[in-house]
């Protein structure tokens, strides 16, 4: 009980500042609330550490020269104030592995868990450190230059750091699990899982975002964006199955970081 009082007090506070920041929607506060008082609830400090690692840097990077972001913000079908149908994409499979642990405890489940939040931040990391590169992308599929934004695009700047992101997670784990009095696992290894897991997320985030994920056209430019709305305009669909969001490519990715996370600690 003392956990879960712990934790919804850390969640509140976390999910209220980042509120009040307004790197969270109202909606999104109550989703964050909610994870947080789980992860440490049901978990420990190894969970919402890791939880902690991805929001905050995550937070701190979408707000990194903003304001050269804002055009490309038209584009996508959400801003960086994420929503809560963001906040559980991105540690909605997260949170349901720490309460499978918390039901049956297994080692799987915490490496699954560091493959998941690696994708996230890889992922995550890649977008806003691309964004800002001044590079233009390729696609993940042709190679092509396409432009800034463009859902399936890849850069060598994104690349790098995605593999940061993902290697910060594991080496995190490895601390964070030492703290919470966990079995020891290689330094090593534990990074490395991080580093493959989120470089496999991130990739497959990439490659769903070029070949089936919803796209829409701007009927007053031409653009293909996310978003619903361009210049001023109802977009229309272009390609793509339409229910699969930037949402449901977010919580599809981390199935595969993952599974490329657990590959890589149990070879």
């Amino acid at each position: 009980m003392v956990s879960w009082i712990i934790g919804a007090l850390g969640a509140m506070l976390v999910a209220g500042a980042a509120y009040r920041k307004r790197s969270l929607s109202f909606s999104g506060m109550i989703a964050a609330f909610v994870m947080g008082t789980v992860y440490f609830g049901a978990g420990n400090a190894f969970w919402f550490g890791i939880l902690l690692i991805f929001f905050i840097s995550s937070s701190l990077l979408s707000k990194l020269h903003h304001e050269n972001k804002a055009e490309l913000e038209l584009t996508y079908d959400k801003t960086g104030t994420r929503d809560a149908g963001q906040v559980f994409a991105n540690g909605g499979m997260g949170m349901l592995l720490v309460l499978l642990n918390a039901v049956y405890p297994l080692e799987l489940w915490e490496l699954l868990f560091i493959g998941v939040m690696a994708t996230v931040t890889s992922d995550t990391w890649a977008t806003e450190i691309g964004t800002l590169a001044g590079r233009p992308p390729r696609s993940v599929l042709t190679g092509r230059v396409v432009p800034a934004g463009t859902s399936g695009g890849v850069s060598q700047p994104g690349t790098l750091a995605a593999a940061a992101g993902g290697a910060l997670i594991g080496a995190a784990s490895w601390l964070l699990r030492a703290v919470s009095g966990m079995e020891e696992r290689s330094f090593l290894l534990l990074t490395l899982a991080g580093l493959l897991g989120g470089l496999a997320g991130a990739f497959s985030d990439s490659l769903l975002g070029a070949t089936v994920q919803r796209m829409n056209r701007c009927t007053e430019c031409g653009r293909e964006v996310e978003a619903s709305r361009h210049c001023g305009r109802p977009t229309v669909h272009a390609r793509g199955w339409r229910w699969m969001n930037n949402d449901a490519v977010n919580a599809l990715s981390t199935l595969a970081g993952g599974a490329a996370a657990l590959l890589v600690s149990l070879l």
